[in-house]
């Protein structure tokens, strides 16, 4: 069977639905003769009448074989409006888009990206995955948040520099920045020797300090709680503390360290790969909640 063209399908249900080839050209806004050039098109292609024609005004009749050829035609027909709505819907923003995060953006930076994506895109489909912080991958992701480099074809966008910040009881250290290696022996809790927190360590050590980790746990709010009891200090991260408002609780005081360890945090997407607008309208969205955010610190 030869190539036929959707507009031969479209015109052929017009004219089975108006009953003539003349009402079914002016509901297309066709000459006739285009009409009947695309039923004669549709006809060879299908190797056969698709309309027994009487002639003069009577309404056309539609042949068994025209009967299959509709049938399917419509089926055909409504599949191709859907691939139009989906593209269309693609093209304004909505889909899907796959987001790689870690704790700290988690808790704070993403629910500001995700509220306005859907404020903008309530129909979207936002999928997020944990990514391990020692071995980040893009792998199938669209986006990714990471505060190092990620190996493979990648290209990124430097959201800001996140610095640490020393906490302690309120009242225990007078002026601001501390020195880094006042904190040497001192007893501070920590977390576990993740990735992130051997980098702090091995970054406190080079500025000459070697803290006495007297109770490691997971969690920032535990180790808050733990500062505030008064069995030691803690450094952490900017994010956490924010997401905390830890500045808000009197027992605590919160200091910044000389040097002051901090780590870039960058949103990264495959190099090489066509963007969707709506992963383009993520990371558009993530710039500017991180723009806002880094005014803050």
């Amino acid at each position: 069977m030869a190539d036929f063209e959707l507009r031969h399908l479209r015109t052929m249900a017009a004219i089975a639905e108006e009953g003539t080839f003349g009402q079914a050209a002016a509901r297309l806004g066709y000459t006739q003769s285009s009409v009947s050039q695309q039923v004669a098109a549709l006809e060879k292609a299908v190797g056969g009448p698709v309309f027994d024609r009487p002639g003069g005004p009577r309404p056309v009749r539609i042949t068994p074989l025209g009967e299959v050829v509709l049938a399917h035609g419509r089926e055909l027909l409504t599949k191709a409006a859907a691939l139009t709505d989906a593209v269309d819907r693609f093209r304004a923003g909505h889909g899907r888009v796959d987001i790689g995060t870690f704790p700290g953006v988690s808790t704070l930076i993403l629910p500001a990206v995700i509220r306005r994506l859907l404020d903008e895109h309530p129909g979207c489909d936002i999928r997020l995955s944990d990514v391990t912080p020692a071995d980040p991958r893009l792998g199938e992701l669209d986006l990714l948040f990471h505060d190092g480099p990620v190996d493979g074809g990648t290209e990124h966008v430097k959201l800001f520099d996140e610095p640490y910040l020393l906490v302690t009881g309120a009242g225990a250290v007078a002026g601001d920045p501390v020195p880094v290696r006042r904190l040497d022996e001192v007893p501070m809790v920590a977390w576990p020797p993740t990735h992130h927190q051997r980098w702090l360590e091995r970054t406190l050590a080079r500025a000459g300090a070697q803290p006495r980790f007297v109770f490691r746990t997971t969690g920032h709010e535990t180790i808050l709680s733990m500062v505030r009891a008064g069995i030691g200090w803690a450094v952490l991260p900017w994010l956490a503390l924010h997401a905390h408002d830890a500045w808000s609780d009197d027992r605590l005081g919160i200091h910044r360290l000389k040097p002051s360890p901090s780590r870039e945090l960058s949103l990264y997407r495959p190099a090489g790969r066509t963007e969707s607008p709506l992963a383009v309208r993520t990371r558009e969205i993530a710039v500017d909640v991180a723009r806002e955010l880094a005014e803050r610190m």
